[in-house]
């Protein structure tokens, strides 16, 4: 499951720093944050993210009963620490069959998003329907967050977005009809603030969504 570092954006190879830039690159993005690989889910993948991430690391706490966190990926390099995290999580659908979640906190420009949200990025500002009441809220580290739905994405998905802690916060949820789960007041929590808690997560099988 290793591999090397890619593009959050577009997914592409990436050049290391160097002789002549101090950033990674990519051929058609320019200066980005590297992906880095995506490894099979378990409390020490999880534990390491946490500990390098200088954004959130999302997670739906309480899980919905019978969801399993099914993978987590984070962009960014040992210098600069996590400056984008996806956490995925998969269980039951409120309409039967399995509903999967992908969880994006990210700093402005980072593209990670917008990359799992299938749409042009990096940010989801212009494509944010704010134009009534939001239509989804949740509670992310104790803190009402309103989400607006996002438009354009594939119509496989369901995807909102909104501010937390001053950062993007996404929710991307597969089939569409699990986007459901979002109107039931989710609680979020930000595995960093967590402690010993980030050892009771219940890990499931690896989540083809946080590999696109």
């Amino acid at each position: 499951m290793r591999g090397e570092p890619s593009c959050p954006k577009c997914g592409g190879r990436v050049r290391a720093p160097g002789l002549f830039s101090d950033s990674w690159q990519c051929d058609v993005h320019g200066t980005v944050h590297p992906l880095q690989p995506v490894i099979p889910p378990s409390v020490d993948a999880l534990s390491v993210v946490v500990r390098r991430a200088k954004v959130p690391v999302w997670m739906p706490w309480p899980l919905p009963v019978g969801w399993l966190f099914t993978g987590v990926a984070n962009a960014g390099d040992d210098r600069s620490g996590g400056r984008g995290t996806a956490v995925a999580c998969s269980g039951p659908g409120p309409l039967g069959g399995i509903g999967e979640m992908v969880l994006v906190a990210e700093e402005l420009g980072v593209g990670l998003g917008a990359r799992y949200a299938g749409i042009e990025g990096p940010d989801p500002g212009p494509r944010m329907d704010v134009s009534g009441a939001p239509p989804v809220k949740v509670l992310a580290a104790g803190r009402p967050t309103p989400l607006w739905h996002v438009t354009g994405a594939p119509d496989d998905r369901a995807v909102f977005a909104g501010e937390a802690r001053g950062l993007w916060l996404w929710a991307i949820v597969w089939p569409e009809q699990t986007g459901l789960l979002m109107y039931d007041e989710l609680v979020l929590a930000d595995l960093r603030e967590a402690g010993a808690e980030v050892e009771m997560v219940p890990c499931g099988a690896l989540s083809p969504r946080i590999l696109e």
